[in-house]
Formats: structure tokens, C-alpha cells, sequence
């Protein structure tokens, strides 16, 4: 039978080619991707049997107030699902964080840099442009951070706008939250807790504040970024990582999955008694 009359018996009998589910299918997952990058910043990729997530976190993050609709944020209430997301799936081997940020939100920064520290899977950071201010956090808290030689840090003590009471009690939260960002930054990276302080209060260097400008090499010399390069050098890593864990764990991934269907069988059995026990009643 010539290809023309398959086609035409599979439109006849309301099946659809195989070729042409497959390019059905392909598009709406183009399509998918698209909505993804627009909404949320972030893609899935696939190569060889290497899948990595992608999630960037640009401009300015956004916490528990909405800035203004000209400013370029990232809301943390939706890193976060994502991030749960990526550690929970077995389809996703993998986590990329690309940051381009001015910082922001103190609080919801250190949330989302202790999330993807939490993380089991292999995480990689990229410092693209600048990861400023609270974006030092988020870019030690990956298994291991890179920056781009262009690419610029800045290192400041704890500021807040709006009113501020001139009271005891306000220095001490201050202090206690700078306390947080140094133990975190230190318990992070290969840069101690004093000398990253001493880089937080050097005076001269910032016009109008007091801290330090870092770029790429000097980053890396510090300690405070593991090492220089892009995004081959990021990418590499991940694949140099799952691949050890394969390795090591051949079976883990199986082990996941029928730890899942266990707990999922576990709930069908539970929930099986009160549907009997409401029949009974009645």
C-alpha cells in the first residue's frame, strides 16, 4: 500500500500518522517550553540522557511587597514551587541557576539560596552581568557556582528602606540578619566568615555605602565563587556529576520510583476503609 493510501485510510478510520503525532507532539512541547520561559523564566532541557532545568533568577527579587510594574523582578513565590518541583521529579537529573540580579528581598532571598542548598540533586550556579547584594547568597548556595569573567559582585551590609526607629532593638535585628547571610556565604563557599565580613565594611571603595565590588577573577581568588568560566563550564559540571551519581547509585533512580509507587499504593489503602466505614454508617 502506497503512503498516500495509508494516509488516506488513517483519516478514513480517524487515526492519526505516527509521524505526524510525533510532530503534533514535539510542537506542543515547543509551545509548552515557550509559555514556560515567558511566565516563569525557566526551560527544561534534554541532551542524550543528561535532562537539565534551568531557572534564572534576574532583576530584582521580589518578597512579601509587589515593586513597581516598570522594575524586572522575580517573585520568589514561584522559584520556590519550582524548585520542589525539580528536587521531586525523576525526570529532571539536574539544576542550572543562571543569575543576573541587583538583589532585594533579604528574606526571601536566603528562602530560595537555602532551598537550593537543601537540594540532593547536582546544582550549578552562573553569575552572568552581576549577582549583587543578596545574590551573593543565592549563587554560593548551589553545589558549585561559577562566574563570567565580565561579571561583577557586590558585598554590603543589610540595608532597608522606609521608616527606621533609631532604637536598640533595630541594630540588633540587623545584626542578627547579617549574622544569617555571613554564616550562610561562610557554610557555602571556601571564603571565611571574618574576611567576607572585612569585605562587607571596607569604606572608600563604594561611593555612597560601605562594601566592595568583586569581579570575576577576584571572586574566585577570594574564594567566595568556586570557579571561572560560563556556561560549557556549568553544563559540564551537571554532566560530570549525574554521571559519578549514576555510577555510584545505579539502581537510585529505580529505588525512587518504587519508593513512589509504594507511597502511592499506601494512600489508596488508606483512603479505601473510609470510604466502607461512610457506607456502614449510613
Amino acid at each position: 500500500m502506497s503512503e498516500k493510501n495509508k494516509k488516506q485510510q488513517s483519516l478514513v478510520s480517524g487515526e492519526e500518522p505516527a509521524e505526524e503525532a510525533q510532530e503534533t507532539q514535539d510542537a506542543a512541547q515547543a509551545q509548552q517550553e515557550q509559555v514556560q520561559i515567558l511566565n516563569m523564566g525557566s526551560v527544561t532541557v534534554q541532551k542524550g540522557s543528561y535532562t537539565i532545568h534551568c531557572l534564572t533568577i534576574i532583576g530584582q527579587i521580589e518578597g512579601h511587597f509587589i515593586l513597581p510594574p516598570q522594575n524586572k523582578t522575580t517573585k520568589y513565590e514561584h522559584v520556590i514551587p519550582q524548585l520542589v518541583a525539580i528536587e521531586e521529579r525523576d525526570d529532571i537529573d539536574g539544576l542550572i541557576v543562571i543569575l543576573n540580579t541587583v538583589g532585594g528581598d533579604v528574606e526571601a532571598g536566603l528562602a530560595i539560596a537555602e532551598l537550593i542548598a537543601g537540594m540532593e540533586k547536582p546544582t550549578a550556579s552562573l553569575v552572568l552581568g552581576g549577582g549583587h547584594s543578596i545574590g551573593v547568597p543565592l549563587a554560593v548556595a548551589a553545589g558549585r557556582s561559577f562566574i563570567a569573567p565580565s561579571a561583577t559582585m557586590t558585598i554590603h551590609p543589610v540595608r532597608m528602606n522606609g521608616l527606621v526607629l533609631g532604637v536598640p532593638q533595630t541594630f540588633s535585628y540587623f545584626e542578627q540578619m547579617q549574622d544569617r547571610i555571613l554564616n550562610f556565604v561562610a557554610g557555602n563557599s571556601r571564603i571565611g566568615k571574618e574576611r567576607f565580613k572585612e569585605l562587607m565594611m571596607t569604606t572608600g571603595e563604594l561611593v555612597m555605602d560601605v562594601g566592595t565590588v568583586l569581579d570575576g577573577e577576584r571572586a574566585t581568588q577570594e574564594g567566595l565563587i568556586d570557579e571561572l568560566g560560563g556556561l560549557k563550564e556549568a553544563m559540564n559540571y551537571l554532566y560530570r556529576e549525574i554521571e559519578s551519581r549514576r555510577k555510584d547509585a545505579p539502581e537510585g533512580g529505580e529505588e525512587r520510583k518504587k519508593e513512589s509507587a509504594t507511597r502511592k499504593k499506601g494512600k489508596k489503602e488508606e483512603s479505601a476503609p473510609a470510604k466502607t466505614g461512610k457506607k456502614a454508617n449510613k
